[in-house]
């Protein structure tokens, strides 16, 4: 088997690195409940104004075909992670399929990242009710017009099927029956903070027995 010589740009790509500043993490300085340390770290980039802090990577896998895309978080409590979406999408399918899923969120200006993985349950009908109400009317607009994930003939059809709506509600839209919330309830938490060198720091929390066990991974 011939093994195909790498381009000028795969080089240049190979060669694209940095040092990382920014931080240290050690056992001594996080928190005994990952969420309190979950919660210190977003506070942590929203002071540092970094742009969609709350976007996250939500990685499933049904059958045999792992999926990712963005999300916004819209909460984080003891209960755990929320999200909400079209449950007709894609990722709406797998999670019917295999109801597990890992979240990624990755603040490149602070060097960090942090992984959450663990099992999805759907909200119930009134958290999906309150958070569809509290959009704006465009935002209420645009989920109520679009079957996500699934095919159009072209954006035409998208923004006459809006206008029409826009045209006969003007103060709320109803929402969808297959649109709400998920719930990732996490087994597993990761925190990453980058060093110089790549003698990165990670931290891990494993659920185990009622409790969390906190232990260091090699980077």
């Amino acid at each position: 088997m011939s093994v195909k010589p790498p381009t000028n740009d795969d080089q240049s790509i190979a060669a694209l690195r940095r040092d990382y500043r920014y931080g240290t993490l050690s056992e001594s300085d996080v928190a005994a409940d990952p969420l309190t340390q979950f919660q210190r770290w977003l506070g942590e980039a929203e002071q540092a104004q970094v742009l969609d802090y709350n976007a996250m990577a939500l990685a499933t896998a049904a059958a045999d075909q792992p999926s990712v895309r963005t999300v916004l978080l819209k909460g984080a409590d003891a209960q755990g992670l929320r999200w909400f979406t079209d449950r007709r999408s894609e990722k709406g399918q797998a999670l019917t399929a295999n109801p597990q899923a890992e979240l990624l969120f990755h603040w490149r200006e602070l060097d960090r990242q942090i992984r959450v993985r663990g099992r999805v349950v759907v909200l119930p009908e009134d958290q999906s009710d309150a958070y569809f109400y509290s959009r704006p009317l465009d935002s209420q607009l645009a989920a109520a017009t679009s079957n996500q994930s699934q095919p159009v003939e072209d954006r035409g059809v998208l923004e006459r099927r809006y206008q029409a709506l826009a045209d006969t509600h003007h103060e709320h839209a109803l929402r969808p029956e297959q649109w709400g919330g998920y719930c990732l309830e996490p087994s597993q938490y990761e925190f990453w903070q980058g060093r110089e060198g790549r003698l990165h720091d990670r931290i891990q929390y494993l659920h185990q027995d009622g409790g969390w066990i906190i232990r260091r991974l090699q980077p």
